[in-house]
């Protein structure tokens, strides 16, 4: 018997043996993001410091590019509202009353609930910048855990490790103006919405330790990692500031009743502890600092960036009118909350969170430039969404992509665009703000001073989270935090 070889071929048949046909071009599908993912940590263990060099080299240039933006978009660190609470809770500690204190060179004074100056009061012992920098550091671990908690999902399902591609996200979003503009000022934002999604934590947990229990037959686990204080978080938001009660609502219309026993509870003993400690001012504050709006600021000063806000510029008045802004905010509301329960149902938590977070920066009277933490975090949501949509667009498009024309090729290839392209709309919007070039307040000058486009450019940040609360897409089975039995939530 002859063997046939490519070399005992004639010359043409030889060539036509030898030579493999042209490959076809095929689109990533999730097999390759994982081949890929494989291909670079075969590479890690090999090269282990080469690897390492390159990723902290990557991470230097992404923070000094963030520093650099921050430098030339952003404003001086002057811990603004920070001098406000400092001054308020160190006139509170030397006997005078904190709803009456007036800042002397701000003119403002301190108007959250009297747990926030129960928590704020040791404070008062550390010099201002002292006090600034120790809240900036607490706000940016606040910041990396959110961060953390967003990618987490992602960088599982790609073959990353999460310390290092959160490393690489944090500082992109830390010179956005939200961001920037909180540590700036030494806000609480960062903060109170890291306390908020540590109950997602929760929530995940006690799914987790539920099926551990039908799976095991009833065996105990440990309160922390029950889940079962989920919703504490949330309580505590809501006795430092009113806007994070939103979530209680949320977690009513999702059916999660333990967490919302938990954080009304959490919320009821820390407003009584406050009252035990701070009758007085506690009086104060519900009787009266409550419902004093004007405290805050003007509802049609430029960096209020809510529908009050923005509908205040609309009508080129000082504030918005009464029922045209209830009748929108309840629409925005009801939306807000609807999709929130819908991406809970599909299960994806994190974004149901994202949701409420943007709804309560819509529906606040007051919502200042450095609350808007929410679209941030909607940006790494948008950016997800994209690199999902395109895996899944290939992955179901890939028996019939080998002999496809063109457009159904690029269909595939860009089938996650529109979700890119609107993240990186949203942040440079959100780098840039052009809230602070083409501010103006009544009756000093006309929100229309520089025409349509000055007002779009007024109102940009507003329009954002009015827009995400429409689009933002959820991504099904990205961060379930749910258990079999929904629907009581037990």
């Amino acid at each position: 018997m002859t063997t046939v070889t490519p070399r005992s071929l004639p010359p043409r048949q030889r060539t036509a043996a030898t030579v493999a046909p042209a490959p076809v071009e095929v689109l990533p599908s999730r097999r390759h993001w994982v081949h890929a993912a494989d291909a670079v940590r075969t590479w890690t263990r090999t090269r282990p410091r080469a690897a390492l060099a390159g990723r902290f080299s990557l991470i230097f240039t992404l923070v000094a590019a963030s520093f650099g933006l921050t430098q030339w978009f952003g404003r001086p660190i002057n811990f603004f509202d920070l001098r406000i609470y400092h001054g308020a809770v160190a006139w509170w500690a030397g006997g005078g009353d904190l709803y009456r204190y007036v800042h002397p060179e701000i003119g403002l004074g301190f108007t959250y609930p009297p747990f926030a100056a129960v928590v704020m009061r040791p404070m008062a012992g550390f010099s201002v910048p002292v006090a600034g920098w120790l809240s900036g550091i607490a706000s940016v671990a606040a910041f990396v855990f959110l961060v953390a908690l967003a990618v987490r999902p992602m960088a599982r399902r790609y073959g990353w490790r999460t310390w290092y591609a959160t490393a690489l996200i944090v500082p992109p979003l830390v010179a956005t103006d939200p961001i920037r503009e909180t540590l700036g000022f030494g806000q609480v934002n960062l903060l109170l919405a890291a306390l908020v999604f540590a109950d997602l934590v929760g929530l995940r947990w006690r799914a987790r330790a539920m099926a551990l229990r039908d799976r095991v037959g009833g065996q105990a686990v440990g309160f922390l990692a029950s889940g079962a204080w989920a919703g504490v978080g949330i309580g505590l938001a809501a006795s430092v500031k009113i806007t994070p009660g939103l979530f209680i609502l949320y977690l009513m219309c999702s059916r999660q009743w333990r967490a919302v026993f938990v954080a009304v509870g959490t919320a009821v003993g820390a407003t009584f502890a406050a009252w035990m400690v701070a009758g007085h001012e506690s009086w104060t504050y519900f009787s009266s600092v409550l419902w004093q709006t004007d405290r805050v600021g003007a509802a049609d000063a430029s960096p209020n960036q809510s529908l009050a806000g923005v509908l205040a510029r609309l009508f080129d008045a000082s504030d918005s009118p009464p029922l045209v802004w209830f009748t929108f905010a309840l629409v925005v509301l009801a939306l807000g909350i609807s999709r929130a329960v819908t991406a809970h149902r599909d299960g994806d938590e994190f974004t149901a969170f994202v949701l409420v977070g943007l709804t309560a920066n819509a529906v606040c009277p007051i919502s200042w430039t450095h609350h808007l933490v929410f679209p941030v975090l909607g940006i790494v949501v948008l950016a997800d969404a994209a690199v999902r949509r395109r895996t899944s667009a290939t992955a179901l498009l890939l028996p019939r992509l080998a002999g496809a024309r063109l457009p159904l090729r690029l269909s595939a290839r860009f089938a996650g665009l529109p979700y890119a392209a609107l993240a990186l709309v949203v942040y440079v919007l959100y780098v840039v703000s052009p809230v602070w070039d083409f501010g103006h307040l009544l009756p000093l000058e006309s929100h229309y001073a520089d025409g349509m486009l000055g007002w779009l450019a007024e109102n940009s940040l507003g329009l954002v989270v009015l827009a995400l609360i429409v689009v933002l897409p959820w991504r099904p089975g990205a961060m379930p935090a749910f258990t079999a039995d929904r629907a009581t939530g037990s």
